[in-house]
């Protein structure tokens, strides 16, 4: 069993940045796909960003293409979301998910996919 651990949100004024960690314990790292989803209030969860377990893939929604990062340490068991150039319209609970992958180059973007979830970080982004 695979346990995710979020952190890093908080809040912060349009134009500025985040970076948003999760932890992984309880299972193989190096061998987890890897996602960011958010929800806003009223909203349905939305794809965020994903990475394969070697870091060859990664895939990005439009939205946030060119101001957010992810990465992954896999010796740290940790994924990130290097969140810059923040709107209001990025407010939301920001949630990393994991799935086993046994190729390499790995990706998903659908929350469906994903076995494991973290309980959440919230991030407002005043205007």
């Amino acid at each position: 069993q695979v346990q995710l651990v979020e952190s890093g949100g908080g809040l912060v004024q349009a134009g500025g940045y985040l970076r948003l960690s999760c932890v992984a314990s309880g299972g193989t790292f190096d061998s987890y796909a890897m996602g960011w989803f958010r929800q806003a209030p009223g909203k349905e969860r939305e794809f965020v960003a994903a990475i394969s377990w070697s870091s060859e893939n990664i895939e990005y929604t439009d939205s946030v293409k060119g101001r957010f990062t992810i990465s992954r340490d896999n010796a740290a068991n940790t994924v990130y979301l290097l969140m810059n150039s923040l709107e209001p319209e990025d407010t939301a609970v920001y949630y990393c998910a994991a799935e086993p992958a046994s190729w390499s180059a790995t990706i998903a973007i659908h929350a469906g996919v994903y076995d494991y979830w973290g309980q959440g970080t919230q991030v407002t982004v005043s205007s």
